[in-house]
């Protein structure tokens, strides 16, 4: 009797940690959020027209762009043109179209639709030029600290980083990354802002686990690496 009394304990004990453990993941996965993000994806995608073609609030427009992507990537692809041939051709065929179009219309005397007119305003030039300031100084900085040895860690990441991309660019071309860029850009967002909260509960679960591991390994192995090549000696 006391034999069962006592693995009868041990097995409530087993049970109470395992829905604590449980309990946690269920937490840590209904909390999290990709990224870490505080705002909603149309707010972290600028908000206005733009975030509404990304997250396909207006469909037409949405599948306009695909298909204009999927045709240029043709075209570069497998026209043999170069790029500067392809845009002026298509610049000159637009031009033409359109000054037939106006002065056609003179001739039959119709009213055409007036262009609306693109204008860059200042404060959006300016956001933009304080925006781009700010991302150049860090990598400048970030330049400065591996070229002067400061930071090993950072040197490595960055040697992966570009190793990485030139793995991936002798496997495709430029156009076809930006096409694929494109058609990600395009869905991705969409798909995630649908099905969020399943996304981030799968992304707390896997990220708990990461960060697991991750924490063995810098413990054992990325702190013991040293953040300066060469240390200036007490004089």
């Amino acid at each position: 009797m006391e034999n069962n009394s006592a693995q009868d304990h041990s097995d409530g004990e087993m049970s109470v940690e395992s829905r604590k453990s449980l309990d946690q993941s269920a937490q840590v996965s209904c909390g999290y959020r990709l990224f870490d993000r505080q705002r909603t994806i149309h707010q972290i995608i600028g908000g206005g027209k733009a975030a509404d073609v990304i997250l396909w609030k207006q469909h037409q427009i949405s599948f306009g762009v695909i298909i204009v992507a999927t045709v240029a990537w043709l075209l570069f692809e497998y026209s043999g043109l170069s790029f500067l041939t392809i845009s002026s051709d298509i610049l000159l065929i637009l031009i033409v179209i359109q000054f037939i179009r106006a002065n056609s219309a003179v001739m039959l005397n119709k009213q055409l639709k007036p262009l609306p007119e693109l204008v860059l305003s200042e404060e959006m030039v300016n956001n933009a030029a304080a925006s781009f300031r700010g991302k150049m100084n860090n990598m400048l900085l970030m330049a400065h600290d591996i070229t002067l040895g400061k930071d090993f860690r950072l040197f490595f990441q960055v040697v992966a980083f570009l190793w990485l991309l030139s793995v991936i660019g002798s496997f495709f071309s430029f156009f076809t990354l930006a096409y694929v860029g494109t058609i990600i850009s395009i869905t991705l967002p969409a798909v995630y802002n649908k099905y969020e909260a399943h996304v981030d509960r799968c992304a707390g679960l896997v990220h708990q686990k990461l960060s697991k591991h991750y924490r063995i390994v810098d413990e054992n192995v990325i702190r013991r690496l040293p953040r300066r090549f060469s240390k200036e000696k007490d004089s």
